[in-house]
């Protein structure tokens, strides 16, 4: 039976939950990390928790506690967190054509993260067109629960899993850029691929050595991406 006639038949939803599960080993951690800050910065467990359900934005939601707890102005907190965000412009085009079958899936980009855009723009071309909203819903969801659930974990116990469990501490920080290394693992078994990933990389880890944090990120993304599609165009 092929992939496709076997998403048909089975339930989408439920192959969207299953096929993100292995999500949750990064989602979670920094998700508590998340929680545990948001309290240390002076929000209350249900703001911190109400953050992660209307914002849902990762990065961009350790920005915004920071920026509160300093002081520093609304709008220019708004518009940083929309800054950092700005990716999802392109994000969300690029799963229009598997998706807008369904008036339901401008309702879903709230589900729009990093780690299901890169699983979805993977999986999505490869199911029947009636269970693509499905299975993005499933999964979308899943990560969204764990998310909340991490962050109201982290609210209410994370001093407490911290002290019982140093190791855990130091652990968290690296569980965000662990799951976007495991995202990008496949795509090293192209030439090509593997070129403009070792670049990014390269470039990346220059900046850094030389105190450039700030700039090492979006440098080494222009860096992946003349070679990517330098060294396409010469095929």
């Amino acid at each position: 039976m092929s992939l496709q006639a076997e998403t048909s038949n089975n339930r989408p939803w439920l192959m969207g939950v299953r096929e993100s599960v292995p999500l949750l080993g990064g989602y979670i951690p920094v998700a508590i990390s998340f929680g545990l800050i948001a309290v240390q910065s002076g929000f209350s467990s249900w703001e911190a928790v109400a953050i992660s359900v209307l914002i849902y934005a990762g990065a961009s939601q350790f920005l915004f506690v920071a920026m509160v707890a300093s002081g520093a102005p609304l709008w220019f907190v708004v518009v940083m967190t929309l800054l950092i965000n700005a990716r999802h412009v392109i994000y969300g085009p690029n799963l229009v054509p598997w998706l807008t079958g369904s008036r339901w899936w401008p309702w879903l980009m709230h589900g729009l993260t990093d780690q299901i855009f890169a699983l979805a723009h993977t999986r999505l071309p490869q199911l029947a067109p009636d269970a693509r909203i499905g299975w993005f819903f499933g999964s979308s969801l899943l990560a969204w629960f764990s998310w909340i659930g991490g962050t109201a974990l982290g609210a209410v116990a994370g001093k407490e899993l911290t002290q019982q469990w140093p190791l855990f501490a130091e652990v968290m920080p690296f569980a965000l850029p662990a799951l976007f290394l495991v995202l990008l693992a496949p795509r090293f078994t192209s030439r090509l691929w593997s070129l403009a990933l070792g670049s990014t990389v390269v470039v990346a880890l220059v900046f850094s050595l030389n105190g450039m944090t700030n700039a090492a990120i979006p440098v080494a993304a222009i860096a992946g991406a003349v070679v990517f599609f330098g060294l396409g165009a010469l095929k």
